[in-house]
């Protein structure tokens, strides 16, 4: 399983990958709202890219949820709703438990040393986040999902790596759009997390791991912002 980066571009991607990877991170922290025409000319300037371009990377997010096709009246952003995020969240139990157990019967030594490094940055901008740096919250976007993917990568499904890594994307929108950092409980489960992976408590880290997600949407929820 392959990780991502959110928003540095990948030596060797095509202007189409970076304008892809660009406009799908815009969606994910709001800079591209919920329910925003995306109108080709604006995106052409704004991104720079031609539009038979943006119009392929366009269908390439309808295809992944982040965006809605309006038949003649073109794109918008995918609006969002309480009745989506469960069903987000639903599905990213599924796919993240499932590799979880795998990772944990077949990982080896360097598989949890990438899990300690990865909870290491992550540690450090959850911290940064509770003390009040709010400039942190790029980086823990990053992090969040470089320890959530460690703990999952030596399942080395490509299929399911793909498809928890769409899903995973959607469910961070969520957190963004809110922007209501859970705080200790999360930093604390985080940890725990950690050390129940290393360990290979194959139940104890599943059952942690579906309660963390689970209290990760509910917070969302209670936020109040999310329409049902």
């Amino acid at each position: 399983m392959r990780g991502k980066s959110f928003f540095i571009d990948a030596e060797g991607d095509s202007l189409a990958d970076k304008v892809l990877r660009r406009i799908r991170f815009d969606i994910i922290t709001n800079t591209l709202k919920p329910g925003d025409r995306l109108r080709l000319e604006r995106l052409r300037e704004t991104y720079g890219a031609s539009v038979s371009t943006l119009r392929e990377i366009l269908n390439r997010l309808a295809a992944e949820h982040f965006v809605v096709a309006e038949g003649n009246r073109g794109f918008g952003v995918a609006p969002i709703s309480q009745r989506d995020l469960r069903d987000i969240c639903e599905m990213r139990l599924l796919l993240e438990c499932h590799a979880l157990r795998r990772s944990i019967e077949v990982g080896s030594v360097d598989w949890e040393a990438q899990v300690v490094s990865c909870h290491h940055k992550l540690q450090t901008a959850e911290t940064q986040l509770i003390g009040g740096d709010g400039s942190q919250v790029m980086k823990w976007v990053q992090y969040d999902w470089d320890f959530h993917h460690a703990t999952v990568m030596a399942c080395d499904r490509p299929v399911l790596s793909a498809t928890h890594s769409n899903i995973f994307d959607r469910f961070m929108r969520y957190h963004l759009y809110v922007l209501d950092f859970r705080g200790r409980p999360a930093a604390d489960e985080h940890a725990r997390l950690r050390d129940l992976v290393v360990g290979r408590d194959v139940e104890a880290a599943v059952s942690l791991l579906t309660s963390h997600v689970m209290a990760g949407m509910e917070h969302i929820i209670a936020s109040g912002k999310i329409p049902a």
